[in-house]
């Protein structure tokens, strides 16, 4: 079977910087090998949802030159491509989860459970709270037959959280920017949370289920999702699926070394739009970023494809100049690029 591999943004504000470079190695993972790519909207939390993003995204992103053969947009076979339009199939994975014996219900609140200590973050992206003790589990022999429907009904009538038990195995991963990575997810974070006392669906759970049923077989994400990656291969295989291929990008960091996010607002493509940069003086400057082009020459997606080979990347962190914009724009489409290299 074909690629598939897809990006699949949250419509929490603009694409910036580093979302673009993570999406364009995802599309060239997939366009390099003839494969299928997917654009796959991950609007699971409504307070984080910015109006108008979704739609702002797929703008950008077009606008670099990005394109994808399926996606809310465009349609295709495994639609619907919003995850806040697939809670059924969220469901489904919950019952069949719940009646492997792998899934139960939790009544203790983040205040109950806040009095576990903090450990450090084996990635180094921050804090991580202790494991969900084990002693908490409930023995499943003695959850009623009956408790998934009552806890899926519309009265949530269990005002639970339900997690998913963990087993002890070491989970190994083969990733192509960080070799390989192993973790036992019993001893990292426990029994994790699959969907929330106020009903809405982890992140865990949505991506892991869409997933499977998306037949994603190549999974190109930024590297602060690694530490996700151990919780949704034990999820996968709970599930009877496939783990995919992983691949996770390094960070794009601003002038001060400080991971970009959404706050930056002058590193968004919407705001280089607006000043004037061509999409190509972005993605040739990517592709120098990433490895691919010896200098930053003006490039489309398309001119990448030749040159794009996993070896070839870079593994470390990329800093951007303090104004990236200037150093795109000024004089020759090559004037600001030395002060960068």
């Amino acid at each position: 079977m074909a690629t598939r591999g897809r990006y699949a943004p949250t419509p929490s504000g603009l694409i910036h910087v580093g979302n673009a470079r993570t999406a364009l190695v995802a599309w060239l993972a997939v366009r390099s090998v003839g494969g299928t790519f997917v654009w796959r909207l991950e609007d699971l939390d409504p307070p984080r949802t910015v109006p108008g993003a979704a739609e702002a995204a797929i703008d950008d992103l077009r606008w670099l030159g990005l394109d994808w053969d399926e996606g809310p947009d465009v349609g295709g076979p495994y639609g619907p491509y919003v995850q806040s339009e697939r809670s059924d199939r969220y469901d489904d994975a919950l019952r069949r989860l719940a009646q492997d014996g792998r899934l139960f219900p939790c009544r203790h609140s983040r205040k109950d459970l806040k009095a576990l200590a903090v450990a450090p973050h084996g990635g180094g992206h921050g804090p991580r709270v202790s494991p969900y003790p084990a002693h908490l589990r409930p023995d499943p022999g003695t959850l009623s037959k009956g408790w998934i429907e009552d806890h899926l009904g519309p009265s949530n009538a269990d005002d639970a959280s339900l997690r998913f038990r963990v087993d002890g195995e070491p989970v190994r991963v083969e990733d192509r920017f960080l070799g390989q990575q192993t973790e036992r997810v019993d001893q990292a974070v426990g029994d994790f949370v699959l969907r929330r006392r106020d009903g809405l669906y982890a992140y865990q759970l949505a991506v892991v289920v869409d997933d499977l049923a998306m037949e994603i077989d190549d999974v190109v994400r930024g590297v602060d999702l690694m530490e996700s990656t151990a919780r949704q291969v034990q999820l996968i295989r709970a599930l009877g699926g496939t783990v995919p291929n992983y691949g996770h990008v390094p960070l794009v960091l601003n002038a001060e070394g400080e991971k970009l996010s959404k706050r930056d607002g002058g590193l968004t493509l919407r705001s280089l739009r607006e000043r004037g940069v061509a999409p190509e003086a972005l993605v040739g400057y990517l592709a120098f970023s990433l490895g691919l082009r010896g200098r930053p020459t003006p490039a489309k997606p398309r001119d990448l494809l030749a040159d794009f080979r996993w070896d070839r990347l870079r593994r470390e962190d990329w800093t951007l100049p303090a104004d990236l914009a200037s150093a795109l724009v000024e004089g020759s489409p090559l004037a600001g690029y030395p002060a960068l290299t």
